[in-house]
């Protein structure tokens, strides 16, 4: 656990210049879940074969989150690498790619694709189920490679694996949705996860008035913190219960700004001693937490509707702490993309990782533990030095996709 004070804590603006500041329809088709009327106005991606997700025999269910791969087509070959150990080991049974999947770099739509495909193909290859949400990051090559957040989530839908829906079209972002998972009998949901966009960066003004001396990066907007209230009682509604689950962001709420230092003001070593001790925080933090100017409201609704058991972000790529704040897990991922920034110096790949879900649906809450893994647990190369290599081949159907589309 790090004890660092926080003139000790390195900047997001040391490691990176940001370039550029730029109703209500359930999944449950999705699940699979027999005796619920549907809305109509679900909408499903014919390419998505089997998108149902349900415990296994034994009552467990285990997910794999992937922050931060954040390259162009040349990726380091030891994100791949990484991705691969982590799921020949854990064997998941789903995948979430936490946004800023892609980053800058690409310099057409083919790139764009290629720098896609490359994160798609390991779960491809092993039959896993997996999902995206975007970040700040994913649109930067849009400009030279013409595809938006839009396009990027048909491309994902279009793997064979992959369960990401549509998603809600009258809120901010792109693909919010939930995703409910069928216990091992097949009868009822016994979990659910939230998938949200919180977007990329603050607007230039509101009201006339700039964002200069505040956070610059975006935030949930009120419109999802009420699509996800709204969504959660009509779900506890049509299934009789309030179901458990975990919500997946990019970019972090101000309530793990909060909760290192058990304090909205002060920021002192003994602060978060207090705050380890009262939150049960584990897990190292090197940087400054980066959420937007304005504080969404979104942990609120989630302690009034009580069913989110966790929020788990990345963005922040060198922050790999977890804590218990008032009853929901607060979390990062650590970036596993070695293409992004890291630590400083030698130090550099030291916290490349995965975060692993461990859930039992004969357990109260579902939720059993979460930790984190890390490339030096495989044997990875952690030198800091660039390893990227040439794109992974595009499927034969993702090839017909693009002809079809030009």
């Amino acid at each position: 656990m790090s004890n660092q004070n926080e003139n000790k804590v390195f900047n997001r603006r040391d490691f990176i210049k940001v370039g550029g500041m730029s109703t209500l329809a359930l999944t449950i088709a999705s699940a699979g879940i027999p005796g619920v009327n549907l809305l109509s106005t679900v909408a499903h991606a014919e390419t998505n074969a089997n998108p149902k997700l349900q415990f296994n025999s034994d009552g467990k269910f285990k997910i794999v989150q992937f922050n931060d791969t954040q390259d162009d087509e040349h990726i380091d070959q030891r994100t791949i690498q990484l991705m691969e150990k982590v799921l020949d080991h854990e064997k998941p049974d789903f995948v979430v790619l936490n946004g800023d999947n892609i980053s800058g770099g690409c310099n057409s739509e083919l790139e764009m694709r290629q720098a896609m495909n490359n994160v798609a193909q390991p779960m491809e290859q092993r039959g896993i189920k997996w999902a995206v949400t975007f970040g700040n990051h994913d649109e930067d090559s849009t400009p030279n490679g013409g595809l938006d957040e839009e396009a990027m989530l048909k491309f994902y839908m279009g793997y064979k694996y992959n369960v990401n829906q549509p998603g809600e079209t009258d809120i901010n972002g792109t693909g919010n949705t939930n995703l409910l998972i069928r216990d091992s009998a097949g009868k009822k949901a016994a979990f659910n996860l939230w998938l949200l966009d919180s977007g990329r960066y603050a607007p230039k003004t509101i009201a006339g008035q700039d964002f200069s001396g505040y956070p610059t990066w975006d935030w949930i907007r009120f419109n999802q913190v009420k699509w996800y209230y709204e969504t959660s009682k009509k779900l506890e509604q049509q299934m009789g219960y309030k179901v458990p689950s975990l919500m997946f962001i990019h970019i972090p709420l101000w309530e793990h700004r909060y909760m290192w230092f058990d304090s909205v003001d002060s920021r002192t070593a003994a602060d978060h001693a207090r705050a380890a001790a009262k939150h049960q925080i584990v897990g190292e933090r090197n940087e400054d937490e980066c959420p937007g100017p304005i504080n969404s409201g979104m942990f609120s609704a989630m302690l009034d509707r009580g069913d989110v058991k966790g929020v788990f972000c990345g963005h922040d790529h060198v922050n790999t702490y977890m804590g218990n704040y008032y009853g929901i897990l607060l979390g990062y991922s650590g970036s596993a993309g070695f293409g992004a920034y890291g630590l400083p110096g030698a130090q550099r790949n030291r916290l490349r990782g995965a975060r692993v879900f461990n859930l039992d649906e004969n357990k109260e809450g579902v939720l059993v533990e979460t930790h984190m893994v890390f490339a030096k647990d495989y044997g990875i190369d952690l030198t800091a030095n660039d390893q990227s290599t040439e794109p992974a081949p595009i499927p034969e159907n993702k090839k017909q996709e693009q002809v079809i589309k030009k």
